[in-house]
This record gives C-alpha cells, sequence and structure tokens, in this order.
C-alpha cells in the first residue's frame, strides 16, 4: 500500500490554504498513493483567538471539509485530513481540533478530537496553551479500512505512550500523528517519539506535519518543524518529508506488523502491578 504524506506551510486562511492542499492531494494520487495524509490545522495555523472566530467555522459548514471530502470520492483514495480548527457550540466558546478520515466514497469514516492539550513554556519566546482555545477530546479511534485499522492521534498526544498502546491492543496497525510541531520541541523529539511509538506498538507510524514560517496575518508569528515521517513497525524511519512543503511517497507492507510483533510481542505481556504510593 503507498502512503502519501502532505507537508504545508499553511496561512491563517483556510480559504487561501485550500486550493495548496487540493493540489498536493492530487499530486500524490497521481504518484499512486491509496491513502493520502494531510497534516494537524490543514485549514489554519494561527495563535489568535478572536482571528480564529471569524474564520474556523462549524464541521456542517467548513469549506476544507467539504472539498477535500468531494477530492477524495474524486480521486477513489482514504484520506486523513490530519486535523481541522472547527466551532464548536460549546458554553466557552472552544473550538476542536478534530481529525478525520475520509474513505474513498467521500464519505466520513472516522473522527477523532485531539484528547491532549499543548499547553507549555518551551522556553522565554515561545509558550503555547492549546486548552484557552480548543477544548480536549476523550475518546480514543480506531478506524476499519480496506486496507487495516488505522488508530487516530494528533502532534501532543504523541507524547503519551498509553493512548498508541491502547490503540495497537483494539487492532490498530498503523498509528497517524498529523502535527504541527515546534522547530525547539522538533529538533529534540520528534523522530524519538514517533520511532518509539512505533517500537513499542509494532505499528507503522505516518506524521504529516506542518512546516516552515507561516504566512500570518493577525497574532504572534508562528514556525513549525516540517520533516513529515513514516516510521516501520521496527522502528526505521521509511520516509522524511524535510523542511519544505511537499508530498512524501512511502510503501508499506502491512504483512510487517504481525511479523513484527511475533518477535517482540510486548503488546501482550502486560502485567498487573501496584502503584508506587501503595504500599
Amino acid at each position: 500500500m503507498r502512503a502519501g504524506l502532505i507537508q504545508l506551510c499553511a496561512s491563517d486562511d483556510p480559504a487561501e490554504n485550500l486550493p495548496v492542499t487540493v493540489g498536493y492531494i492530487r499530486k500524490a494520487a497521481q504518484a499512486g498513493a491509496e491513502f493520502i495524509l494531510t497534516p494537524e490545522v490543514t485549514n489554519c495555523v494561527s495563535n489568535s483567538r478572536t482571528h480564529q472566530q471569524g474564520v474556523l467555522q462549524s464541521e456542517a459548514d467548513d469549506i476544507t471539509l467539504a472539498a477535500l471530502r468531494a477530492e477524495a470520492r474524486a480521486l477513489g483514495v482514504w484520506l486523513l485530513i490530519g486535523s481541522l480548527g472547527l466551532q464548536t457550540t460549546d458554553a466557552d466558546g472552544r473550538f476542536a481540533n478534530r481529525s478525520f478520515l475520509i474513505a474513498p466514497d467521500g464519505e466520513i469514516a472516522a473522527r477523532y478530537d485531539k484528547i491532549h492539550m499543548f499547553d507549555v513554556d518551551i522556553d522565554e519566546t515561545e509558550s503555547f496553551r492549546e486548552s484557552a482555545g480548543y477544548r480536549p477530546g476523550d475518546q480514543a479511534v480506531v478506524a476499519q479500512t480496506d486496507f487495516g485499522a488505522v488508530g487516530l492521534t494528533i502532534c501532543y498526544d504523541v507524547r503519551f505512550p498509553h493512548l498508541h498502546r491502547t490503540l495497537a491492543k483494539a487492532g490498530a496497525q498503523i498509528l497517524t500523528v498529523p502535527a504541527a510541531f515546534s522547530p525547539v520541541s522538533g529538533a529534540a523529539h520528534w523522530r524519538t517519539l514517533l520511532q518509539a511509538r512505533a517500537i513499542e506498538t509494532g505499528c507503522f507510524v505516518l506524521a504529516p506535519a506542518q512546516c516552515g514560517d507561516h504566512p500570518i496575518s493577525r497574532g504572534a508569528p508562528r514556525k513549525t518543524y516540517g520533516h513529515s515521517l513514516a516510521v516501520s513497525p521496527w522502528g526505521e524511519v521509511l520516509a522524511d518529508g524535510g523542511e519544505a512543503p511537499g508530498v512524501t511517497l512511502v510503501d508499506l507492507d502491512l504483512s510487517d506488523v504481525e511479523a513484527t510483533r511475533k518477535k517482540i510481542p510486548s503488546i501482550t505481556h502486560d502485567r498487573p502491578f501496584k502503584d508506587p504510593t501503595d504500599v
């Protein structure tokens, strides 16, 4: 099965980002990709809650979701929309950071709302409070496709091994980690974290990413790490998207999942243990 990882340098204008994304999806499909993946916040990269309030839409009205569903149907491909920032009906006005798996008929096969919020202080100049604008999800998701089972995660989720182990134990063969990773933490941790999640679960890991200096019309500047990665169940990096927008293709043999788990069946070796405070 051939996968196509799309790397974007999205702006904070969904209408401007859409034709760029569609162009890369078509390029991946023309190159034989059957499963195409876009990064986190495909529709809008922004730190300004005021700006997001003005440009983000509900799931029912979102122009990116509608267009990409139509594109998946026209091309006959599976499409992971890494995530979209979406308006919700929450009383506090917070958005959803939601991933969509689109089937070749254009129907939504699965939805996943990012569980872990990126609330961090990386250094004196780079601080994030994702939970101020986005509300966390609470449901892990594994979706069945005609090529295998896919476990959905988003970006900061990668730092929580138990989520990925839960997905693998529920049958996932591929884990998706669309991201908009900070350059500082990306350089230090991105590759290592993705390799670790693959090794721990015996899954393929596919991680399409945002990259570069994002064109922002309002609010603080934003830069992301890039380096979309595909990692084998053995932990080998199969493809690296580098630092520029584009399409990275990788061929996957899903039988490698079973073969790897036969060698080291760690996801079946759980043992009960007492909490260290339980003495």
